[in-house]
């Protein structure tokens, strides 16, 4: 059994400056931020690593708990008291673990050195959580023995002196990868669909970036904050070399025995004008090839969800998701999960989906480790966070790069269906490129 110390406090710092003003401290970096919601964190040092969360003990302590800061300091009476409805949330608060997860994580073929570099672990604690969700923004100081007080005030004094953060734009050169190898790939997927090995395969490309000057994860982690880019913001760091992007595509949340997912895919450009985005979102939905690429994912989330929950809902009707330069054909589906299932249970049944692999999965992944020419490492895999409670998310990691600092790689696929054209897979690619490459502040 691991016994995990927690200590909690409520800060009124925003999370994200609080990190910036943190990160210099620390080589281990893990972020999941959601834009859109209040379901943020972000985590620095790295306290243990863990195969599984089925033998971790977990001690937790807040304000006034045995671990605090407030417990070693005699406040006065009143501040005791205006403190109790903060202390009851952030004790609350359990330990959170991030886990990166890799698309193919059996691929024989060797990665680049870029995301070789990256250790082989399953949950991630860090040694300080940087939290926002709808309690609140708290601070988490996570530890193998009892949480020090003196530590936590430090952070605390840090936290709460943190200034505004500020954006920086990275003059970069992309370098363009080659058209014939994107053609052979594309007539190898298409002969494998006419001999009815797959039905639908998901081929990526990834493109060389250089930049003019040397930066860094946080210069890119506020960019995507900060950004037009829409989705959750992921960033994994280890030492010198980082991961990240933002990601459009949720895989599973739990909360609870509530599991939510989504279907995600089918893609049309976003217009110049409202009138324009909304004619092609229209054509969109009565697109044969979308909604045949789209239906794959659909019947997987939801064969998947009839068999370990109850409760299952699933429309049997798109909705339009409209990002910064793309549009989505979008399905939400949710459920209930039975006793005994897990969040690892439900990431490791739905990942990966059709769409990012193909369909049938397990064949179209044995494909794309002939057809492509590298290993994807973390691009497409499962990246998240479960907390002590077993609650949490996990999102596919699209629209990501791996970056040294000083050069990376940038990553985009497309689904190819029967009636696909490589010209006009090719372009939808370079179209999903321009999320991560926002990251650069153009």
């Amino acid at each position: 059994m691991t016994r995990i110390y927690t200590c909690n406090v409520p800060i009124e710092a925003d999370v994200v400056d609080a990190f910036c003003a943190l990160q210099k401290g620390f080589t281990d970096q893990f972020v999941y931020y959601d834009k859109q919601h209040p379901t943020r964190y972000l985590g620095l040092g790295r306290c243990i690593a863990l195969p599984s969360l089925r033998e971790v003990e977990c001690v937790g302590s807040g304000i006034g708990g045995a671990g605090s800061p407030a417990a070693a300091g005699a406040g006065a009476e009143e501040a005791v008291g205006s403190a109790r409805a903060a202390a009851t949330a952030a004790e609350s608060q359990p330990p959170v673990f991030f886990s990166f997860n890799r698309f193919d994580a059996t691929n024989p073929a060797p990665c680049d050195d870029l995301m070789a570099s990256f250790p082989q672990l399953r949950f991630m604690l860090p040694e300080i959580v940087l939290i926002e969700n709808e309690r609140g923004s708290f601070l988490q100081v996570n530890s193998l023995g009892p949480v020090y007080p003196g530590r936590v005030a430090r952070f605390e004094r840090l936290v709460a002196a943190a200034p505004a953060r500020t954006a920086v734009t990275i003059p970069y050169t992309l370098e363009p990868d080659s058209r014939e190898a994107w053609q052979q790939a594309m007539g190898e997927a298409l002969a494998a669909i006419e001999e009815g090995r797959v039905s639908k395969v998901v081929l990526s490309r990834r493109k060389r970036v250089v930049a003019e000057h040397p930066f860094s994860s946080k210069d890119l982690l506020v960019n995507l904050i900060d950004g037009d880019a829409r989705g959750t913001v992921l960033l994994y760091r280890y030492a010198d070399v980082f991961f990240c992007g933002c990601t459009p595509e949720l895989l599973v949340r739990k909360r609870g025995d509530e599991v939510a997912s989504m279907c995600l895919a089918g893609t049309c450009p976003v217009g110049a004008t409202e009138d324009q985005t909304e004619a092609l979102a229209a054509a969109l939905m009565t697109d044969e090839k979308n909604r045949a690429e789209h239906d794959y994912v659909v019947q997987l989330i939801r064969n998947v969800l009839d068999r370990v929950c109850y409760d299952v809902d699933v429309p049997t009707m798109p909705q339009i998701m409209r990002l910064a330069h793309v549009q989505h054909l979008f399905t939400p589906a949710r459920a209930r999960a039975l006793q005994g299932v897990t969040l690892a249970d439900l990431m490791e049944d739905l990942h990966p989906t059709p769409a990012v692999a193909g369909t049938p999965v397990g064949e179209a992944k044995m494909l794309l480790r002939v057809i492509e020419p590298y290993n994807r490492g973390f691009y497409a895999g499962a990246c998240g966070f479960v907390d002590g409670n077993g609650d949490g998310e996990f999102s596919v990691a699209l629209r990501t790069g791996v970056f040294d600092g000083e050069v990376g790689w940038v990553y985009g696929g497309c689904g190819i269906v029967g009636e696909s054209d490589a010209q006009a897979e090719y372009d939808e690619i370079d179209l999903k490129l321009r999320t991560i490459l926002s990251a650069f502040g153009a």
